[in-house]
């Protein structure tokens, strides 16, 4: 896509296109002010002043836009996204107020991924320009998180495997100045022994590892972020069917946002010790593949028997929170495409939020309405707890029956957080089905921005 930094500029005056913006209320009487071949024009054009409608109205030897929006005194992160996306290239303003969250749309609404296509037709840019210049870092930099998502997901499993969420987590290493280590092999083995086991079937360029970034003032108070990194799901041995199995290279988009969360902490520059972990594996068939039946060791000490090898997200994860409540954070964060059962229930625009402290979700919450983020929260119900007893270890992995299935994935991964450690659990699609202004088909930050204020709030 066109660079992000250049697609709001500071306005100093410079030659622009007047965006106006309007709803059904106010379009009479701003009509009133318009030429009657102006009139004419927009009634052409069948505008009424509906969200997401615009026309284009000639003015002498140049043109403007008439923009509908539902509040123009109150503008959302998407109401100038689709003009982002359709207008010609050029440089625009708006007239009649300021663009504020709208920048974030304007930004991701000409989001492409073109990696792969031997032609780009996309257009050039389409600049906007604002008076609000004190927050053009911050909605630019948001939009940039929300790309660098869209892009990791979006990216064919043999290129987005272990080895690139690595490179990944080395370039953020590299740009903030912090330390990574990375484990696997015996290491992982020994120290990670559920990440090894569910990724030891994959082939060698595609083996397991964990990566752990440390960054920050160890006097500041520790924030651990956590992302479930699975390049690719085949199911294993419980192997999904094929329409299950076509879109599971977005099953890695849980260390996509725990990327970019960690990118938008240390680039702001936020007074925490950030522990960033991503456990990366691709769940492949092999002889090497682990089975139905098979009981594994963790770190944390708790021996899990496999019901299920499709549940593997939960399993690699709990040996990385299990990791990071060995720092005693104030606050564990993780993001995963953990059930299909979240989806079920809240569709493809709601991830899951689930927490143990009732003011901490509420936070999050609030949070991500605020910033055209929502998320909803579903409970950690200590009756279904139950469904992952285990004849033989000390839990399963998942329940023998269909009931509560992101709630019961939760309850697996509560048992690996240390105890009375705040911790905020998003089971996130991160992934649009359909494309909407601003929200590009393919991946998509779903929690990221909600996360990002609440714990900017906190530690701000």
């Amino acid at each position: 896509m066109n660079e992000p930094k250049a697609l709001i500029r500071p306005d100093r005056g410079e030659d622009a296109i007047a965006i106006h913006l309007v709803n059904k209320d106010s379009l009479e009487a701003f009509a009133k002010g318009l030429t009657a071949g102006q009139r004419a024009s927009l009634a052409a054009q069948k505008f009424e002043g509906g969200g997401y409608q615009y026309a284009i109205i000639p003015d002498g030897d140049s043109w403007f836009v008439v923009s509908g929006v539902a509040n123009p005194d109150s503008l959302s992160s998407w109401c100038l996204a689709k003009l982002a996306d359709e207008l010609p290239e050029g440089v625009y303003r708006v007239a009649n107020a300021e663009a504020g969250p709208a920048m974030f749309g304007w930004i991701t609404g000409q989001y492409r991924f073109s990696r792969y296509k031997s032609e780009d037709k996309a257009h050039g840019p389409r600049v906007l320009l604002t008076a609000q210049v004190g927050q053009i870092d911050g909605y630019t930099a948001e939009a940039q998180a929300e790309c660098l998502v869209r892009d990791m997901v979006n990216a064919p499993p043999e290129d987005m495997g272990p080895a690139a969420l690595e490179a990944e987590c080395e370039r953020l290493a590299k740009a903030h100045k912090a330390e990574l280590t990375v484990v696997r092999g015996d290491a992982l083995e020994q120290g990670y022994p559920m990440v090894h086991a569910v990724g030891r079937a994959a082939a060698r360029h595609h083996a397991p590892r964990l990566m752990h970034l440390v960054w920050g003032d160890p006097a500041h108070p520790v924030l651990a972020v956590v992302g479930k990194g699975v390049c690719f799901d085949s199911g294993g041995l419980n192997i999904k069917p094929g329409s299950g199995m076509r879109l599971m290279k977005k099953d890695m988009g849980g260390a996509a946002h725990a990327i970019a969360l960690a990118g938008l902490i240390m680039g702001a520059r936020l007074k925490v010790r950030l522990h960033l972990l991503v456990p990366a594996v691709e769940n492949a068939i092999s002889g090497g593949a682990f089975r139905p039946g098979d009981v594994l060791a963790s770190r944390k000490g708790l021996t899990v028997e496999i019901d299920n090898t499709d549940a593997e997200g939960r399993l690699i994860l709990g040996d990385a929170l299990t990791r990071a409540s060995e720092e005693n954070p104030d606050l564990i964060v993780d993001f995963a495409t953990l059930t299909g059962a979240a989806r079920v229930a809240l569709g493809p625009d709601l991830p899951a939020l689930f927490a143990r402290r009732d003011e901490t979700a509420e936070a999050f919450l609030a949070a991500g309405k605020a910033h055209d983020d929502t998320g909803w929260r579903l409970p950690l119900h200590e009756a279904y707890r139950e469904y992952l007893v285990s004849d033989v270890a000390d839990m399963a992995n998942s329940a023998a029956n269909p009931f509560a299935g992101a709630s019961v994935a939760g309850l697996f991964l509560d048992r690996f957080v240390g105890e009375g450690i705040d911790w905020v659990h998003y089971d996130t699609f991160a992934w649009s089905p359909a494309p909407k202004p601003g929200r590009a088909r393919g991946g998509r930050g779903l929690g990221l921005r909600a996360s990002w204020h609440a714990i900017r709030g906190r530690y701000a």
